[in-house]
């Protein structure tokens, strides 16, 4: 007998390889079938509906599935294996809005096309990645004057909440030198995904952007797809050369939507409550960002909201662990009215000294250091309690906090480009010692 036909004797299926649902729960459903590894997908059909879901636990006689979506779903219903509904890619997205699987969310739907259904499994081996050292011009001066970003660079953008974090997003979007711009919210109010795509960015900015959402009604498993389908969009215009920013809101989010699964699927609550799985996903997305030999960047953006001021829950610290450096916004100063609300003394960007000059990194270096020498004693200040001609290096931050200050505060629409960020900088520390 031919080879070839025992080769397909031996791998062909005669029979539909599927299960039926035994049990549903309030956020699960559990069958007796098919064959399917964990994070797989699954179609459930039911009184003529298909439902999609995702595996997220996998036992020898038995699948526990989360529906992507609330439809009834009844015992007995049937469970077939899936590659996933198809999802758009490319240049075809720009100036679109999607839900988490490329469903349009505006009028003027576009025709999908398939995706690779392992493309949220790509693994980047570490030394196929670059040390990005290309300046990330956002035009922005606090940032590109103090915190100067890199090409292909991960940040964490820290709050607490009403601090104004989605306008300090928007504020990188519309001027930042990048050729791509992918937003993804992540368990946010549909209120909120319409101000940010139709009110807060403008007209040029969501040209060259793509908007993906799953607002906080919608099931824990389409959340975090949603993650998944946004990095997709970025991966595939890295891999054509192209620099991509990556902005998503907000890991926090993420994070609850992955404990509620683990706690779905069985996890035992660890720290605060997050499920062990809570700290293997979220690394798992923040490695699929980055520059790559020979290819584009994606440079991102993860927000987090932080339960306090003082920035010490357990997803802020796993963060911190995992980016590239961290952007603290104070309520403190968004309530004084400073925007961007940026503290440049608790905020970090690990590759700022990258490709710059030794005359640069004074410059920063010196005007944090001002910054911070007043904030350390602004107590004191502010009662009366110090006198001037005690402290030097403490004089020259008082007589220097006022135009320090207006050097960091920039209008949402006003823009700074790289030579008048560096030359302000410069007249900033005039006169002041090294």
């Amino acid at each position: 007998m031919d080879t070839p036909l025992l080769e397909y004797l031996q791998t062909a299926e005669f029979t539909p390889n599927f299960g039926k649902v035994f049990k549903v729960g309030a956020l699960v459903v559990e069958a007796d079938g098919p064959a399917a590894a964990l994070g797989d997908f699954c179609t459930i059909e039911c009184d003529g509906r298909r439902v999609f879901a995702e595996v997220i636990r996998a036992e020898r006689d038995r699948l526990t599935l989360c529906p992507f979506d609330p439809a009834p779903i009844r015992v007995g219903a049937r469970v077939f294996a899936s590659q996933g509904p198809p999802c758009p890619v490319g240049d075809q997205v720009l100036g679109q809005a999607f839900d988490a699987f490329g469903a349009p969310l505006e009028a003027g739907a576009l025709p999908p096309r398939s995706d690779p259904p392992d493309a949220r499994r790509w693994r980047t081996p570490p030394l196929a990645r670059t040390t990005p050292r290309a300046q990330l011009v956002t035009g922005m001066r606090a940032i590109d004057g103090t915190l100067p970003l890199r090409l292909g660079q991960r940040m964490g953008v820290f709050a607490a909440s009403g601090v104004g974090k989605t306008t300090f997003l928007a504020s990188l979007a519309r001027f930042t030198e990048v050729d791509r711009i992918v937003f993804c919210l992540v368990g946010e109010r549909g209120r909120e995904v319409e101000d940010l795509w139709r009110v807060t960015l403008d007209h040029h900015t969501r040209q060259r952007s793509v908007l993906v959402a799953a607002t906080s009604d919608e099931s824990a498993a389409k959340r975090l797809r949603a993650v998944d389908y946004a990095l997709l969009l970025a991966e595939t215009w890295r891999a054509q050369g192209l620099n991509v920013m990556l902005f998503v809101d907000s890991a926090t989010r993420i994070a609850a939507a992955q404990r509620e699964l683990g706690l779905a699927a069985g996890e035992p609550p660890a720290s605060r409550g997050l499920t062990p799985s809570v700290f293997a996903i979220i690394p798992r997305f923040v490695e699929r960002c980055g520059a790559l030999a020979g290819s584009g960047s994606i440079s991102a953006l993860f927000t987090v909201l932080a339960e306090t001021d003082d920035v010490d829950d357990p997803i802020t610290e796993l963060m911190k662990s995992v980016l590239d450096g961290h952007i603290i916004l104070s309520r403190q100063l968004a309530e004084a009215g400073h925007f961007p609300a940026i503290d440049i003394a608790r905020s970090v960007s690990r590759l700022a000294d990258l490709g710059e000059t030794a005359e640069r990194v004074r410059l920063r270096r010196q005007v944090i250091k001002l910054w911070s020498r007043y904030e350390e004693s602004k107590l004191l200040i502010e009662t009366g309690l110090y006198k001037e001609g005690h402290d030097p290096e403490l004089d020259e931050a008082i007589n220097k906090r006022p135009a320090i200050k207006t050097f960091l505060q920039q209008e949402q629409a006003a823009f700074s480009s790289l030579s008048e960020t560096l030359e302000g900088l410069s007249a900033l520390v005039e006169d002041v010692p090294a």
